[in-house]
């Protein structure tokens, strides 16, 4: 799960990770009190998307940049104007862009220097990792390529915490020194802490920034939360934004589904997160496209299976279903009546390929047999998936 700057920079600030001062706003009428709780003098006006690029991002009405610094707070109230209600299209957006709903002010600050700071978890080693650079305000991939000995990582082990020398360690490798120094330990360890207490998944601060006075401060905040620990945490739930999500993984999210759209035609609906990846490359392998990931789990339900095909009905993109099932836990049966209960359901129209296996799986394609539904049987997966890819071309 995402969330906005604005939002972000408030949790920030119950760690006591510094940042500009600043006030959203989600309509023309909220412009004024916003901006008459900062600073008078420059301004910034930020435009907020779950999306990066927003600085570089154009509006489908052709205004350029997504934020914007204003001289005056004037200048910033039309600017603001401007973002609001329109569609802000960047790198991260594709070419529907995303609707500006919120609009962020923040008082502009004069900046020493530019920094990046990320804290996210390392799969690898299933550690948290902290990433620091003295080029920040550019991406960091860019950065990894052309100049990675700009870039210090520090692994934490969770059963010991950040330690004091490890924070020593990431102060030298931005080349800080006194105040400065200073000031960039204690913004560390608070955000590690920000970073652990909340489950997230990932905290960025692109550019963290230097001021004349020895400030060390977060300009920009981009926090993701482990969605499997929101249980834990009511309070961050409550800052989701649906406006900024895809209605489909909306919905799939209500009946417990784990599904991501993708630009595909082929829908897939399979049981098991590893097999969903691997029905997805096989499509690919015998020339298909997916649309998407749907992992219904190792408990499907009637219910979730129908929801799932309504689901995959909702992309209009989609021109075939390949349905992939592996029984351990699952009863293939259980899918099998799920199935024919949501073609009849949805009046299913477009072609459906179906492999089961496993778990009683002989009662599951009798099952599908005796139901008179037009559609096709997969001996194997490879076999199924080839069978998709040929009735969608």
């Amino acid at each position: 799960m995402n969330i906005h700057e604005y939002q972000a920079k408030d949790l920030f600030a119950k760690f006591g990770v510094p940042a500009p001062l600043g006030a959203a706003a989600k309509s023309t009428d909220e412009f004024a009190a916003a901006l008459a709780s900062l600073p008078d003098g420059p301004t910034m006006v930020k435009s907020q998307i779950h999306a990066g690029g927003r600085g570089k991002g154009t509006f489908t009405d052709g205004y350029q940049g997504g934020v914007k610094f204003c001289p005056t707070k004037d200048e910033a109230l039309e600017v603001a104007g401007k973002m609001l209600d329109n569609t802000l299209v960047t790198i991260q957006t594709g070419p529907a862009g995303r609707k500006v709903q919120t609009v962020y002010f923040t008082g502009a600050r004069d900046i020493k220097k530019e920094y990046y700071l990320a804290i996210l978890l390392d799969r690898a080693t299933s550690h948290p990792v902290i990433i620091a650079s003295t080029e920040g305000g550019v991406e960091i991939e860019k950065v990894a390529e052309e100049t990675p000995e700009k870039i210090t990582k520090v692994f934490v082990d969770p059963a010991y915490g950040l330690a004091d020398f490890q924070i020593r360690e990431i102060v030298f490798g931005l080349e800080l020194t006194g105040s400065e120094a200073k000031n960039a330990y204690k913004l560390i360890r608070n955000l590690y802490t920000c970073f652990w207490e909340t489950d997230a998944s990932m905290v960025e601060v692109n550019p963290l920034i230097t001021t004349a006075e020895g400030d060390v401060l977060a300009l920009d905040a981009k926090v993701s939360f482990d969605d499997n620990a929101l249980f834990r945490h009511p309070e961050i739930v409550a800052l989701r934004d649906l406006n900024e999500e895809d209605p489909k993984e909306i919905e799939a999210s209500k009946y417990d589904l784990a599904y991501i759209a993708l630009d595909g035609n082929i829908a897939c609906l399979v049981n098991g997160a590893g097999l969903a990846m691997s029905t997805m490359d096989i499509i690919k392998h015998y020339g298909g496209n997916p649309a998407n990931f749907l992992d219904v789990g190792g408990g499907a339900t009637k219910e979730k299976v129908i929801a799932a095909f309504k689901i995959i009905l909702g992309d209009a993109n989609v021109q075939g279903i390949f349905v992939n099932i592996f029984g351990g836990i699952m009863d293939c049966n259980v899918i099998a009546e799920g199935i024919v209960d949501a073609v009849k359901e949805v009046g299913l129209k477009l072609p459906l390929v179906v492999r089961l296996e496993g778990n009683n799986v002989a009662a599951g394609k009798a099952t599908l047999a005796a139901s008179g539904l037009e559609l096709v049987s997969g001996d194997t997966m490879s076999d199924a998936a080839q069978k998709i890819v040929k009735l969608v071309a």
